[in-house]
């Protein structure tokens, strides 16, 4: 079973759009909430992306919300 790590915040639709895409598929996750500017900072050095959601599949980074809906086959065929 794949390994799920969605970085968000509370304002972004496609945060929201990607958490409500993987509940619909019956995927788990893992939220970490980057709202607190320190915590989004820390993300960004850590993978040089400026946007939200970050989502990371078995510790590697994915992308965000469209690249979800490409891989989105794959975690549900693993499961």
């Amino acid at each position: 079973m794949s390994h799920v790590i969605i970085y968000t915040t509370a304002s972004c639709p496609y945060c929201h759009a990607a958490k409500a895409l993987l509940q619909k598929k019956g995927i788990h996750f893992t939220e970490i909430d980057v709202t607190d500017e320190d915590d989004f900072d820390a993300l960004v050095k850590k993978t040089g992306w400026k946007t939200v959601p970050q989502i990371f599949i078995n510790e590697k980074l994915i992308g965000g919300y469209t690249e979800l809906t490409r891989h989105i086959s794959l975690l549900t065929s693993k499961t």
